[in-house]
């Protein structure tokens, strides 16, 4: 199968979900090509206020609970029809980190980043679109909430698991990303679009339901 240039794919969420990162602003949007996150975009669940969770003193100088967040435990949803070629759901979620704290925790990125794909993406799952691919990740996942396993056919919309603060992540959040192969560390990112159309940092994605 030809791999396409550009992957187009549902939103797999409900709610409202803010744009971070998003490769409409910059290639490559995380900074890197490495684990091919050249074409990555994160989104994170907020509330009417349009915040992941309320912002105190205590939380600029002490990690926070994850469940502190709106969209902790939300669901995702299969963004593609395919077959899971992986699924992962052992690491567990760890603190949140705003202000001061998340600078300690991004000195720990490098110990992170030598554990592979799995430490920097935590609970996942890879959707293949057809046999020879595309790929596409859903990344961060809450523990326990996966709840598709290798070889199942999903469709697009089917729950697969909920958001999460696992891997490499400061707080409750989506990746979502296109590979060409399922070997992450030597795969090429490929560019995304939801359908038809890429938003841009700071943009409030809402769609029905939650």
């Amino acid at each position: 199968m030809t791999t396409p240039e550009t992957v187009d794919l549902a939103y797999p969420f409900r709610g409202d979900w803010l744009v971070q990162n998003s490769p409409a602003n910059r290639v490559p949007s995380h900074g890197t090509w490495l684990f091919a996150t050249s074409h990555a975009i994160d989104f994170v669940p907020v509330g009417a206020d349009g915040r992941s969770a309320r912002v105190t003193a205590s939380s600029m100088v002490r990690p926070e609970a994850p469940q502190r967040f709106v969209g902790f435990g939300r669901s995702v949803l299969a963004p593609v029809s395919g077959i899971v070629v992986a699924a992962h759901d052992e690491e567990p979620d760890h603190a949140a980190y705003r202000g001061l704290p998340s600078v300690g925790y991004a000195l720990t990125q490098r110990r992170r980043a030598a554990r592979g794909w799995v430490g920097l993406a935590g609970n996942h799952v890879v959707i293949a679109l057809g046999e020879g691919g595309p790929l596409v990740a859903l990344c961060h996942l809450h523990n326990t909430s996966v709840g598709v396993r290798v070889g199942r056919r999903v469709s697009a919309g089917d729950r697969v698991g909920e958001c999460g603060n696992s891997g490499n992540s400061t707080e409750p959040h989506l990746h979502v990303q296109a590979v060409d192969t399922l070997d992450i560390e030597r795969a090429r990112g490929l560019p995304i679009t939801f359908d038809g159309h890429l938003p841009r940092n700071g943009e409030i994605v809402r769609l029905p339901g939650s």
